[in-house]
C-alpha cells in the first residue's frame, strides 16, 4: 500500500533559501548583488547560498533578486525550506540576530562619536550643529533600515535607539530625552498592566521584567511580541522595545531607566544594574567582577529555553538571588 502525507500535520517551510551563481566578469555586479542581499537582511549559510525567513514579503525581495542575477548572465533558484538535519531553526535566527546587532553596535558607535564631536565643538557654532544634524540623519536612517530587516530582535536596538534620541535632545537645546514622562515627577508604582517587550527576551528585557513585577507592578502581565509592527492596545506599557514608553535614553539601559523613572533608590538594585549595562550594552563601564558570570547564566538560559514565559521564570530566580546577595552584601 502507498504511503500518503497527511497534509495537515506536515510543518510549514520556515524559510526561503536562494542559491545562485554569478559570472566571474563583471567584478561589479557580483559586488552589486551582495550588497542588494545586505539590504534585505539576508544571511549566508553556504557561499552562495542566502537565507530569508519565510514571508510575501521576503520572497517578493528574494524573486527581483533573482531576476536581477538572471538578467545579469548569472544562474539562481528559490526554494521554501524546512531544516531536518544540520543546521536549527536556532541556529539560523542566530545568525540574523548577530548580523544586526553588529549593525546596532556601530550605529551605537557613531552616535557616540556624534555626542563626541558635538561636546568639542561647541564653540564652533552653527556649522557645527549643521553637520551633527546631517550625520544624525543619516544614523537614523541606517537604525529605521536595520529596524526592518530585525526578523529577530538582535540585541542592541533599544541602544542606538537612545543614543540617537539623546543626540537629537542635545541639539534642540534640551539636554534631556524630549519625553512628558522623563522629564516630569518621578511616577508612582502601577498594578496590574500589561507590559509589553520584544519576544526573544535576553539580559536587559529579563532583568526589566523582574524588576517591573518585583518592584513597580507586583501585578503585572507580561506581552512578547514582534520587534516590529506592533500596535499596542490601549492601556499596556511598552518597555525596551521601539518607540517604547520605557526603553534606552542614551546611554542607560532599560533597567537603568526603570530605576530612574521610578525613583527607586535601593544600592543592591542599582549593583544589578550595572551588571546588566555592560552585558546589554558592551562597553564595560562599570567593570564590576560578577558581569562575566552572570552573563554565562543570562546565555545558557536563552539557549536552553526558546519560550520567553520561560527564560522569564528562570531569569527571576537568578536576579532574586543576586539581588539577595547585594542586598546581605550591602552593594
Amino acid at each position: 500500500m502507498k504511503a500518503t502525507r497527511n497534509a495537515s500535520t506536515e510543518p510549514e517551510p520556515s524559510w526561503f533559501l536562494l542559491f545562485h551563481q554569478i559570472p566571474p566578469k563583471p567584478n561589479y555586479f557580483r559586488v552589486k548583488i551582495w550588497r542588494r542581499l545586505q539590504k534585505l537582511g539576508a544571511v549566508a549559510v553556504k557561499n552562495s547560498i542566502y537565507v530569508l525567513p519565510r514571508t510575501e514579503q521576503t520572497l517578493e525581495d528574494f524573486q527581483w533578486v533573482l531576476r536581477e542575477i538572471v538578467e545579469g548572465g548569472g544562474e539562481a533558484t528559490l526554494c521554501e525550506a524546512r531544516l531536518v538535519e544540520g543546521l536549527t531553526d536556532e541556529q539560523i535566527e542566530e545568525l540574523f540576530r548577530a548580523a544586526r546587532s553588529a549593525d546596532y553596535r556601530q550605529i551605537a558607535e557613531d552616535c557616540r562619536q556624534i555626542a563626541k564631536n558635538l561636546r568639542s565643538r561647541r564653540g564652533d557654532g552653527e556649522e557645527s550643529r549643521a553637520q551633527a544634524e546631517i550625520e544624525l540623519a543619516r544614523l537614523t536612517r541606517r537604525f529605521a533600515e536595520n529596524v526592518s530587516i530585525d526578523f529577530f530582535g538582535a540585541p542592541g536596538q533599544s541602544a542606538a535607539q537612545g543614543l540617537i534620541s539623546e543626540i537629537e535632545s542635545k541639539l534642540r537645546g534640551s539636554g534631556k530625552i524630549d519625553s512628558a514622562v522623563s522629564a516630569g515627577p518621578r511616577l508612582q508604582r502601577a498594578r496590574g498592566n500589561t507590559w509589553v517587550t520584544r519576544y526573544g527576551i535576553h539580559v536587559d528585557r529579563m532583568a526589566s521584567a523582574w524588576l517591573i513585577r518585583r518592584f513597580i507592578d507586583t501585578e503585572a502581565s507580561f506581552k512578547f511580541v514582534p520587534a516590529k509592527g506592533y500596535i499596542p492596545q490601549k492601556g499596556e506599557l511598552r518597555f525596551d522595545m521601539f518607540d517604547a514608553e520605557f526603553t534606552h535614553e542614551g546611554d542607560r539601559c532599560t533597567f537603568e531607566v526603570l530605576l530612574q523613572r521610578f525613583g527607586i533608590t535601593d544600592r543592591a538594585l542599582h549593583a544589578i544594574a550595572e551588571i546588566v549595562h555592560d552585558i546589554d550594552l558592551k562597553d564595560a563601564k562599570f567593570g564590576r567582577q560578577e558581569t562575566v558570570g552572570i552573563e554565562h547564566l543570562i546565555t545558557g538560559i536563552a539557549m536552553a529555553y526558546k519560550d520567553d514565559a520561560t527564560r522569564l521564570e528562570r531569569a527571576s530566580a537568578l536576579f532574586a538571588d543576586l539581588y539577595k546577595y547585594f542586598e546581605k552584601r550591602r552593594a
